[in-house]
């Protein structure tokens, strides 16, 4: 045994790289993803577009490295003095030998609780099965009656009708109305899905709610709002906030649009593609018509030259003048006729329009039919207090619960 092996008891000797590397390990093994909170410092924004800063509380701090693919995609702006939460892996970065954060995600201090809450029910819906492919349905083709969820005085409200009448103007749209963030939200939105659904008669409902901090939109984060569009027998699709925002209604939905905006291009897709097809088609046909028209039009160019044809050429010719006669006493015949028929046509048109009861909705009136009949209500002793009845606009429908009524009619008040 050397001297050297005997200072050192003969036991293995690492090299930097050897130690480092196992160290690493050993660290990324005990903590392959942590939350840390604490205090930036030090930040740095690199020109490759990742950012280097410090995380430190009031004994340690640790190095933290957000590259540049991650910082693409959260809007915090890292700044000196900042309190956040971190997402990370933490690892050594060998070069220096020294232990770092791969941050991953940041959230200011204050919003870390929910999005704990957030994760937490999304990882206990899934385990049940709410998030799974197989239980979405899928989208009826061609959908006639849309009932959309959100606020009536809301951009989203405006957004889903403007978008839903340029793809195809005769679809009925009906707005159940609600409140979209603050208190007692998740339970109206919860509710209208539930009673859309008890009420029947739609194919699809449309959820939706503009963007907004994560807090504004916390309604679509609650269990009682996943749970309503889980039982939903309507197929539903959510549309809420832009296109990078996520709530756990989007996991549950049947289908996700990214925007308000956009619902209506995806539920009212089998339109888009019908105009597409009927557009390729029409253009096939002309393609083809047009084509066989220049070849009879050559075949009869040769023909003309042709010596048996230029007798039967002067007979045409001689009678063009005939035949053109008879056209005109043809087309002022007809043109005297079409004028007495359009006029008893209009006729009849203005007492179609008198007698149409939609006529009689256009003036303000509308017509109440108990709630998933077709009975009409057309006096208030058909109906009792608490009887839910489904009343019918010009435009649209709204479901109605009765509160009191009265049956008392007005005195007449002419002259005996």
């Amino acid at each position: 045994m050397s001297s050297i092996d005997a200072a050192i008891g003969g036991g293995h000797v690492y090299s930097v790289s050897e130690i480092t590397s196992r160290i690493k390990a050993l660290i990324e093994g005990r903590y392959p993803e942590v939350w840390i909170v604490g205090e930036v410092s030090n930040c740095s924004h690199h020109s490759s577009g990742h950012t280097y800063f410090t995380l430190k509380d009031e004994r340690a701090q640790i190095r933290c490295v957000l590259f540049s693919g991650n910082a693409r995609r959260i809007t915090l702006k890292l700044q000196d003095g900042l309190k956040v939460y971190a997402q990370g892996k933490v690892t050594v970065y060998e070069r220096q030998g020294q232990h770092q954060l791969i941050v991953s995600n940041l959230l200011p201090l204050g919003r870390g609780e929910l999005y704990i809450a957030f994760e937490k029910l999304k990882e206990k819906l899934e385990k049940e099965g709410l998030f799974a492919p197989e239980r979405k349905r899928r989208l009826p083709e061609f959908p006639a009656r849309l009932a959309v969820v959100t606020s009536p005085t809301g951009a989203a409200v405006r957004d889903v009708i403007k978008s839903a009448t340029r793809i195809h103007a005769g679809v009925e749209i009906v707005v159940y109305p609600v409140r979209v963030q603050g208190d007692g939200a998740c339970e109206e939105i919860a509710e209208a899905i539930r009673d859309l659904n008890q009420v029947g008669d739609f194919d699809v409902i449309i959820l939706a709610r503009g963007g907004g901090s994560l807090e504004d939109l916390w309604a679509f984060n609650e269990e009682v709002v996943a749970r309503a569009i889980a039982a939903s027998s309507i197929p539903l699709v959510s549309a809420v906030g832009h296109e990078i925002d996520f709530t756990i209604a989007d996991f549950v939905a049947d289908l996700r649009a990214p925007t308000p905006t956009a619902a209506p291009v995806v539920v009212l897709e089998g339109y888009v593609d019908l105009a597409v097809r009927l557009d390729g088609l029409r253009q096939r046909a002309g393609a083809a018509v047009g084509g066989r028209l220049d070849r009879y039009a050559g075949y009869l160019e040769s023909l003309k030259t042709h010596y048996g044809l230029r007798g039967l050429r002067d007979r045409v010719a001689s009678s063009m003048q005939e035949v053109d006669e008879a056209l005109a006493r043809a087309r002022r015949s007809t043109e005297g006729n079409l004028d007495g028929n359009g006029a008893r046509l209009a006729a009849l048109r203005a007492k179609l329009d008198a007698l149409s009861p939609l006529a009689t909705l256009d003036r303000g009136y509308s017509i109440c039919f108990r709630e998933g009949t077709p009975e009409i209500v057309r006096d208030v002793r058909q109906i009792d207090k608490g009887d839910r009845l489904r009343i019918r606009f010009s435009r649209g429908a709204a479901i109605s619960t009765i509160d009191a009524t009265d049956d008392a009619t007005e005195e007449d008040g002419s002259d005996e």
